[in-house]
C-alpha cells in the first residue's frame, strides 16, 4: 500500500464492472496492487480500461470460493480507478487501483460473462464538530503511539494523515494501513457516521498498541 495521490474531475458511472477480491477490503484514497488470475476478472479489467479505467471493488464473504456469487460478496465496495496494468509471463495481471469512493450494489446489470452493477454512491451524516476534532486528536496520538511501538507507517502516508482533518476520510487513510481482519475492516467501510466510523478505527489502534506491548514484553522475558 502507499500513499494516496489526488485524482481530480473523476465522476462515477451508474453502472460498473464488478472485481472481487478475496482477502482484502480497499477503502477510498488508498492505493493498492492487485493480481488477477481468472480469465472472466481480467475480462473486466479490460472492460474498464476500454473506458473510464474505473472498476467496482467488493470483498468475498467466503474467501474459500472460488467463484463467488451475488449472494457472497459484500454489498458495500469501493469504486476505484485503475492506475497501472501490467501482463505477467503466467497469464496473470497486475493492476495498481486507487480507491475513490465508498459505493453500494443497488443490483446487478449483468451477470455473465463477468458482474457489471448498478450503485449508488454513500454519503456521510453530518458530525459533530467538537466530538469530531477531539477524536481526531485521540486518532493521531495513538497513531504516534503505535509507530512508537514499532508498527511501520511510510513517512509519506503519515505525512498526509496529520494533515487531514475530516472524521470520515481519516477513518479510511488510518484504517487502510492498519492490518484489520476482513469483517471490522468491512464494518469501518460499511458506517455512514464519521464518529462512529473514527471510533471503530480508534478501538482497533487501541488494540494493536496493547497486542504490540504484550509482544515486547514476552520478548522481553523469552530474553
Amino acid at each position: 500500500m502507499t500513499e494516496p495521490e489526488e485524482i481530480e474531475h473523476f465522476e462515477i458511472p451508474e453502472t460498473l464492472p464488478l472485481l472481487h477480491i478475496r482477502d482484502l477490503v480497499v477503502f477510498p484514497f488508498m492505493i493498492v496492487p492487485l493480481f488477477v488470475s481468472r480469465e472472466l476478472s481480467i475480462e473486466a479489467v479490460e472492460e474498464a480500461l476500454s473506458k473510464d479505467r474505473m472498476v467496482f471493488l467488493a470483498t468475498q464473504t467466503e474467501p474459500s470460493q472460488d467463484i463467488p456469487t451475488q449472494h457472497t460478496l459484500y454489498k458495500t465496495g469501493c469504486v476505484a480507478m485503475i492506475m497501472r496494468m501490467r501482463k505477467l509471463p503466467d497469464g496473470r495481471i497486475k493492476i495498481l487501483v486507487q480507491g475513490l469512493s465508498r459505493a453500494v450494489i443497488d443490483s446487478y446489470a449483468t451477470i455473465e460473462p463477468y458482474f457489471v452493477v448498478k450503485l449508488s454512491v454513500s454519503q456521510d451524516e453530518e458530525a459533530d464538530a467538537l466530538e469530531g476534532e477531539a477524536l481526531l486528536r485521540n486518532v493521531k496520538e495513538n497513531l504516534e503511539k503505535l509507530i512508537e511501538a514499532g508498527k511501520v507507517i511510510a513517512p509519506d502516508a503519515m505525512m498526509v494523515i496529520s494533515s487531514v482533518n475530516e472524521p470520515s476520510r481519516l477513518a479510511d487513510l488510518v484504517a487502510s494501513n492498519l492490518s484489520l481482519k476482513v469483517n471490522y475492516a468491512q464494518k469501518i467501510l460499511e458506517e455512514n457516521n464519521p464518529i462512529k466510523k473514527l471510533t471503530l478505527v480508534n478501538e482497533a489502534l487501541t488494540r494493536e498498541i496493547d497486542v504490540m506491548a504484550m509482544q515486547q514484553k514476552i520478548q522481553t522475558q523469552a530474553k
